[in-house]
């Protein structure tokens, strides 16, 4: 019943975080886009309304980690195990910029969709193979504007404490570009925000930022060995994130 009460008060706050923040956003889009192509301070902003609705949650703890990337504009593809909705407000607080693949269907809520076609996030319809190939020419242009992209590679959010297998596609592009995987372990939100349920329940999550995996001199007959280097990178990293939170 508490967590209910708080979980209450959270969603509340949220909303009302959400609807205050649209128009916030609308205007710093309206003065940075027109010298701003990709569109990175708008984005910048989003994801500090994520940190804004974890401090307004007293049932989180959330805190990042690992390698600090120096030059916030040299672009990566990023690539992080999926746990929960609460990966993308952890994720949120490492302090750069990245645009998020994500499922159509939230760009369709209002406010929030409005916010994300702003800071130029990338809609992909998973059945539709169109929609797939629209999203990675979107990625390209994300990154050709100096950008990262943020991409979960599982396609959804494991059922069990095991990784799901990773697709290809970021991996694809990252070799094609000749851009480095940043790839990025997360533990503890798998069941702060269980599927299905509106209640939100306490945790103590991080996310770690691995060393940058280069694929300069990469081709195409290399995506898989490096799409399984990166899933076993952020397995370790995720089994020793895990050790450490149990511990505290």
């Amino acid at each position: 019943m508490l967590y209910r009460l708080i979980s209450t008060f959270v969603w509340l706050a949220w909303a009302l975080l959400v609807i205050i923040w649209t128009p916030v956003l609308a205007l710093i889009f309206a003065c940075t886009a027109p010298f701003d192509p990709g569109r990175y301070t708008v984005g910048l902003w989003f994801r500090r309304a994520a940190v804004v609705a974890v401090a307004l949650n007293p049932l989180w703890r959330f805190r990042t980690s690992g390698v600090r990337i120096t030059d916030p504009r040299r672009p990566y593809v990023a690539v992080s195990n999926h746990e929960s909705y609460a990966d993308i407000f952890l994720i949120s607080h490492l302090p750069w910029e990245m645009k998020w693949l994500s499922k159509d269907q939230i760009f369709r809520v209002p406010f929030m969709g409005w916010m994300m076609r702003m800071a130029g996030d990338i809609a992909v319809q998973r059945d539709s193979a169109r929609s797939r190939g629209q999203s990675v020419d979107e990625i390209r242009d994300r990154l050709g504007k100096r950008v990262s992209v943020m991409i979960m590679p599982e396609g959804t959010r494991s059922r069990t404490a095991e990784l799901l297998p990773f697709r290809d596609g970021a991996f694809r592009v990252a070799i094609e570009r000749q851009i480095p995987i940043l790839p990025i372990a997360v533990a503890g939100t798998r069941d702060c925000m269980a599927a299905g349920s509106m209640v939100v329940r306490p945790a103590r999550a991080e996310a770690r930022v691995l060393p940058p995996v280069e694929t300069t001199g990469l081709g195409p007959g290399d995506v898989e060995a490096l799409r399984e280097r990166v899933r076993a990178l952020i397995i370790a990293a995720r089994a020793e994130l895990r050790r450490e939170l149990e511990v505290e």
